[in-house]
């Protein structure tokens, strides 16, 4: 049985993959979202890659990376020390503390915390929204999470470029009316996107997000995958995000999916 740890009225414990994992989270400050999940989902590791998670908030996208992925070890890294302190508490509550670590730190200064071309594969949901765009939330994790306030899409490659060992590859998530912000900022720092995915909420419907997965030191080549669609016109979840919804969306399951 998995032990209880939330120490706090203001916490909940979600659960993701039908009960399989669970995550901490405060109530009314950050919570993770689909977003991060559909990330988790696209990423394809192979063997016992050496991962780092940038920005990784409550620490799912590790968690459901070392549940599809039983070989590799992963780093979250986190800015906001309370937001480590609860993603700790779920790595411990899942029993991966052998394979997944979280680290306090900021990317803007990488160099500081961990050594150069040391992983393997780098993900990232970084924040959307610039500075000065929409209103700022007034809780500070929500704030820092959602808004280009301690950290900016350059500074998230920036750190991925230099945590990559040559041929490593870094996926992102990122809204789709800013992809090519995101393939510019990439090819800034030497990563180029090689495999893109467009995500929509509805068949027919605008484009909400783009995934993308570069390759550090890549030739200009990119395959663009079917597109994700969230929901049916009656607003259930299509058959393909019910697969990621359940945990069970691997490399090997995606083309009997299609």
């Amino acid at each position: 049985m998995k032990r209880q740890l939330v120490t706090s009225a203001d916490e909940s414990l979600d659960t993701l993959f039908q009960g399989r994992l669970a995550i901490i989270q405060r109530k009314r400050g950050y919570r993770f979202s689909l977003d991060a999940v559909l990330l988790a989902a696209f990423v394809q590791l192979h063997g016992r890659e050496k991962v780092v998670d940038l920005g990784t908030g409550n620490g799912v996208i590790p968690l459901v990376l070392a549940s599809l992925y039983p070989s590799v070890r992963i780093i979250g890294l986190e800015i906001q020390e309370e937001m480590v302190e609860r993603a700790g508490r779920s790595v411990a509550l899942n029993r991966l503390e052998e394979r997944v670590e979280i680290v306090q730190g900021d990317v803007c200064f990488i160099e500081e915390i961990f050594s150069a071309q040391s992983f393997d594969y780098a993900v990232c949901n970084p924040p959307y929204r610039r500075p000065r765009s929409g209103r700022i939330n007034p809780d500070p994790e929500r704030r820092v999470a959602r808004h280009e306030l301690r950290a900016s899409l350059s500074d998230f490659l920036r750190a991925g470029a230099y945590l990559l060992r040559r041929g490593g590859r870094m996926a992102l998530v990122y809204p789709a009316p800013r992809m090519l912000d995101l393939f510019q900022s990439m090819r800034d720092e030497g990563m180029e996107p090689k495999r893109v995915k467009l995500v929509y909420s509805f068949d027919g419907a605008p484009a909400t997000l783009v995934l993308v997965e570069g390759v550090k030191g890549g030739r200009s080549e990119m395959k663009i995958l079917p597109p994700l669609v969230i929901y049916t016109q009656g607003r259930r979840y299509t058959a393909e995000m019910r697969a990621i919804i359940g945990g069970w969306w691997k490399p090997e399951n995606r083309q009997r999916q299609r």
